[in-house]
């Protein structure tokens, strides 16, 4: 199945050019993915393709006109659900991407200037953001939801195991660390189970590599699994991670 996805901008090549390369121009090719760009000067009536005008009851900047959007919205190639990428949104995560990447098809909406006419607000079915910090415009944003949903999709990555494995993945631990050649520098070696040939304990291993940067740089991802299992506490002991945990609230961390 093709992933159909339709862009509202006014810097279309900023979208396009992105797209044409790397593992998403892949997928494109594989026709497991459908861009279609729409360029809102386009859909304005006026010589110099006005987009944007002065807010009512004044302030700083320009806004998004809502006369070009709503006509860039009833366009027959604009799919079904319009996302407006907007910093008042909900912040994207890999929930939603995954959930984007179930969908036959979606529309992003990027803003600039000030942001939108609230108008085109309403039109949304949701609004999404990529952080709390501000951008020049909603293109940058664009590109991370479209990548971060396509590379689910199956066929678009080389190894079907990659996305399983990362970070934000469906236990939300992060990604384990990785070693390649050579085995040492500087004096920092390859952890000895990597070369050990054991693949079950490599992935035990792994697994409790994960457990460890997930408590030590995003707690709250933690949290919001409901802790961590006696399992996974095993694991931890396991590899003489008895310090990191009496580090840490063990009502609030054991599960």
């Amino acid at each position: 199945m093709t992933l159909r996805v339709s862009v509202i901008t006014i810097f279309p090549q900023m979208i396009e050019q992105y797209l044409a390369s790397s593992v998403m121009g892949r997928a494109t090719k594989r026709e497991l993915l459908e861009v279609t760009v729409l360029d809102l000067r386009s859909f304005t009536d006026d010589p110099h393709r006005s987009i944007d005008d002065a807010p009512y009851g004044g302030g700083p900047g320009m806004l998004m006109m809502a006369e070009p959007m709503l006509r860039a919205l009833s366009d027959p190639r604009v799919v079904a659900p319009v996302i407006g990428l907007s910093p008042i949104g909900k912040t994207f995560d890999q929930v939603d991407a995954r959930a984007l990447s179930s969908l036959a098809g979606f529309t992003l909406v990027c803003g600039r200037y000030e942001g939108f006419d609230a108008r085109i607000e309403e039109r949304c079915d949701r609004l999404l953001s990529i952080g709390d910090f501000v951008l020049a415009g909603g293109e940058l944003a664009a590109l991370v939801v479209i990548e971060a949903t396509a590379r689910l999709l199956e066929g678009v990555l080389g190894n079907e195991t990659s996305a399983k494995d990362e970070s934000f993945a469906d236990d939300l631990l992060l990604e384990y660390p990785q070693y390649t050649r050579p085995r040492e520098i500087d004096g920092a070696a390859v952890p000895e189970v990597l070369l050990s040939g054991d693949h079950g304990e490599v992935d035990r291993w792994r697994y409790a590599q994960r457990l460890v940067r997930t408590i030590q740089h995003r707690p709250d991802l933690i949290e919001r699994r409901g802790g961590i299992s006696e399992k996974e506490v095993e694991i931890l002991h396991r590899y003489g991670y008895d310090e990191l945990l009496h580090s840490f609230d063990k009502e609030r961390f054991e599960r």
